[in-house]
């Protein structure tokens, strides 16, 4: 059994290390190239730590709705279990979701998420897919055709998940791009072989006419002075 894990997050802001929160997580399960029923979603309490308002326009969700719900700290361990020690993807994962995620859960002193586990959808994207002008979540849903409707008003951390999903399993099924270096080399190669190109280029000599060597001499004169 192939078992993946795809993953988001929202958070206060983008800086952990300056006190940013998750304040929602989603999880999907893809088994044998196909997503399943079975997710993971929790919103979370950021204890205290204010959404400002750009953030809160980007996910819409507010600290009066998260009052309410739990701490990290009551549902790392299960989300811990749900992802087990299944590969699990984010999109721009790397720089963003894991080093997130893994700052919370060593607060707690609990297992971070090994890099061995981690794989980034928008690295595999970049190495297979040419055409997009950019690698965003929403410009790879586009590019495959995969509808955006559920995010129309605001992003969420299931909805995300569940969309990155589709867009794994797209990306999985799509052959690695060639190295393009490795092609230029090669027709490169394949032109220097050519009779009219590379060493055998013929080479032809134009005479200089007599009023042009003058002026350049007489100009080489002045500035030289």
């Amino acid at each position: 059994m192939n078992r993946i894990i795809c993953f988001d997050i929202e958070t206060t802001g983008l800086e952990y290390s300056r006190g940013d929160r998750c304040i929602e997580i989603g999880a999907v399960e893809v088994i044998d190239g196909k997503i399943t029923d079975r997710t993971f979603h929790e919103y979370i309490n950021p204890d205290g730590k204010i959404i400002p308002p750009d953030s809160y326009m980007v996910h819409k969700i507010s600290n009066a709705f998260l009052e309410d719900k739990p701490k990290f700290a009551a549902i790392a361990k299960p989300f811990l279990d749900f992802i087990g020690d299944s590969p699990i993807v984010a999109h721009n994962g790397f720089d963003f979701d894991f080093p997130f995620i893994n700052f919370e859960l060593a607060q707690l002193r609990l297992p971070q998420i090994p890099r061995t586990q981690q794989l980034d959808s928008l690295v595999i994207a970049r190495n297979r897919v040419f055409g997009p002008k950019t690698y965003t979540l929403d410009a790879l849903a586009k590019w495959y055709g995969i509808p955006l409707t559920a995010r129309a008003e605001a992003h969420g951390a299931l909805i995300d998940a569940e969309i990155l999903a589709k867009v794994y399993l797209e990306l999985d099924n799509t052959a690695p791009a060639p190295d393009i270096s490795e092609i230029i080399a090669q027709q490169h190669a394949a032109l220097e072989k050519q009779q009219r190109f590379g060493a055998n280029f013929p080479r032809r000599s134009f005479p200089v006419p007599d009023a042009d060597l003058a002026a350049h001499r007489a100009f080489m004169e002045k500035i030289t002075a």
